[in-house]
């Protein structure tokens, strides 16, 4: 799906809602509600009362990662943007050129034995392109060893969070004004993993969300089932589906996402890394169980959606592949009606932007 629509420049978010002017909180952000083609203008604070008691949000729990690190390819510069921990301890590596203003370009990767040098004497070396056709994200070692060993494995993975944690910064794009703390690209409901997993993009469409958002929503009877989806780099340029990622559902949110169903409640997801995650663990029957692993799930019309029947999203670029999603959600007429009027109303795109609320006229469950 790619929409005909153009979005110019001055309409990328920029700087995070709370720091846009004294007094503002992540909350500060505009809120376009679809029902069908329906469509009403609202700010985020209004979201507990657009919900109803006995709603369900489906929110990811995956935390953000300081996922991009300098490095050195012989005497030229590069930014590794760290994507995804193989089972194997080989990272999902995209690497991008400095285009001094503080971000970066795309750059092709490889090719294989390709050695990056990064801060504290740790070495990446390329070894293969992570799917057939496009050499974008490579998978890569640390330290180049060959050898199979599982433990040495787990360390060098370990070895990489390190080099994230002393000399990493959160990935940005050339849309954003300037660099941030990673506290901005955590959202309220991100928990440190045990292994020090996580996402090396925020899951933002949770990011508006704030604790007295959350403690607003439970007391008027809305229910929340975390889940976890490790997100990847994002297709900045090239707009390509999304790569196999991580995820798990527990057992207590299969339960609690299954009982909203049975009970024909609204089961909404909060992010489109919700509904992957969700979709992944149910069955063509519907019935979700508790799963982890890979999911290499893309969601499309033709396939349609099992569980969820709304979603709160970011607004994705007329090419991104993530509007396949939302088209299956809510029908390619309430798409092209939605963006239409962000585009009037002058909403902000990307991660620090305003966000979008699909919700079906009514629950079919």
């Amino acid at each position: 799906m790619t929409l005909a629509v153009h979005v110019p420049d001055e309409l990328s978010a920029r700087v995070p809602a709370e720091q846009r002017g004294p007094g503002l909180d992540r909350d500060a952000v505009r809120l376009l509600v679809s029902r069908g083609t329906e469509v009403s203008h609202h700010v985020f604070g209004e979201l507990p009362r657009l919900l109803r008691a006995g709603d369900l949000l489906v929110v990811n729990t995956s935390q953000t990662l300081a996922a991009a690190v300098d490095g050195r390819i012989g005497d030229a510069r590069v930014v590794v943007h760290f994507s995804t921990r193989g089972d194997d301890g080989r990272w999902a590596v995209e690497l991008r050129d400095p285009d001094e203003r503080g971000t970066t370009r795309a750059r092709a990767g490889g090719p294989a034995g390709t050695e990056v040098r990064l801060p504290g004497g740790l070495r990446l070396v390329l070894e293969e392109p992570l799917s057939v056709g496009s050499e974008r994200l490579w998978w890569a070692r640390a330290g180049g060893s060959q050898e199979a060993d599982p433990g040495r494995a787990r360390s060098q993975g370990a070895g990489v969070l390190g080099v994230m944690r002393e000399y990493g910064r959160p990935i940005r794009y050339s849309y954003t004004e300037r660099d941030q703390p990673l506290s901005v690209y955590q959202t309220v409901f991100a928990l440190p993993s045990a292994d020090g997993a996580g996402s090396a993009e925020m899951p933002s469409a949770a990011r508006p969300f704030t604790l007295r958002m959350v403690t607003e929503l439970v007391s008027r009877g809305v229910q929340f089932a975390p889940i976890t989806l490790h997100t990847g780099v994002a297709s900045a340029e090239a707009h390509e589906p999304p790569y196999p990622e991580r995820f798990a559902v527990p057992q207590a949110s299969a339960r609690l996402i299954n009982a909203a169903k049975a009970g024909g409640r609204r089961i909404v997801a909060v992010g489109t890394t919700a509904v992957r995650a969700v979709e992944s663990a149910a069955g063509a029957d519907g019935v979700v169980r508790a799963r982890e692993g890979w999911t290499d799930l893309v969601v499309t019309p033709e396939r349609g959606v099992r569980v969820v029947d709304g979603l709160l999203t970011g607004l994705h670029e007329p090419e991104a592949s993530h509007l396949l999603m939302l088209e299956a959600v809510a029908g390619r007429a309430a798409i092209d009606r939605s963006y239409e009027e962000a585009l009037r109303g002058l909403y902000l795109w990307h991660e620090f932007g305003d966000v979008h609320l699909i919700l079906t006229t009514e629950s079919p469950h």
